[in-house]
Parts: C-alpha cells; structure tokens; sequence
C-alpha cells in the first residue's frame, strides 16, 4: 500500500513513457516523464480490462482516490459499469433539468422572445 510521501516523491525512470505505483485493490499512480500523476482504478469486466480516471495526484489525494475506488467498486458489485455512470453523472451535471421536449421547447421560447 503507498503512503502519501510516496506519492508525493514518485518518479518515472529515465526512458519509460511512464511507471506505476500499485496502491491496493486496482487502484495505482501513474507518473508521467513530465511530472504529472494520475489516479487510476483498473477492473475487469467480461474478460476485459478497463481503466476509470479518478484524477490527478495534487487534486486528489490518497484517501480521496480510495474512496473513489470504493465508490467504483460498490458500483462493479451492483451491476453498473463505473465508467458509463461517471459519464452519465457528468452530462446531467451539465444539463441537471434533462432533455426532455418541454425542457428545450421552453429555452428555445425563452432565447426567441429576447
């Protein structure tokens, strides 16, 4: 399990695109040759390998990316694909009253009567 001095002081090796530091439970560190580090929770879906982005390092922090692994593996055990409900939760953040006819018809009505 990675300490948080351990992720503040990790490196990527001369040479290599980038390196991982393991946490726990498919959770690990990617760092880059330029410095950046990224959070990544890594799980198998029918046979398949996938990758959910939980953020960068400075961003969030050790226990922060834990729980969001958590979070993304009570999701796995439910049946939801942890990907497709980050990229769901991002577009209703985005349009949190939905696209519904009513919804649009009365933006449109609202920009038009200006």
């Amino acid at each position: 399990m990675l300490t948080d001095a351990q992720c503040k002081n990790a490196v990527c090796a001369p040479g290599k695109l980038r390196s991982r530091r393991a946490d726990a439970g498919g959770l690990y560190l990617e760092v880059s040759p330029a410095g950046s580090k990224r959070w990544f929770f890594k799980y198998r879906k029918s046979g398949k390998e996938y990758r959910l982005a939980l953020g960068s390092y400075t961003a969030v922090g050790l226990t922060a990316a834990r729980r969001a692994r958590d979070t993304a593996k009570l999701q796995k055990a439910e049946g939801v694909d942890p990907i497709k409900a980050k990229k769901l939760g991002k577009l209703k953040a985005v349009n949190p009253a939905g696209d519904t006819f009513k919804v649009v018809a009365l933006e449109w009505f609202v920009r038009r009567s200006c």
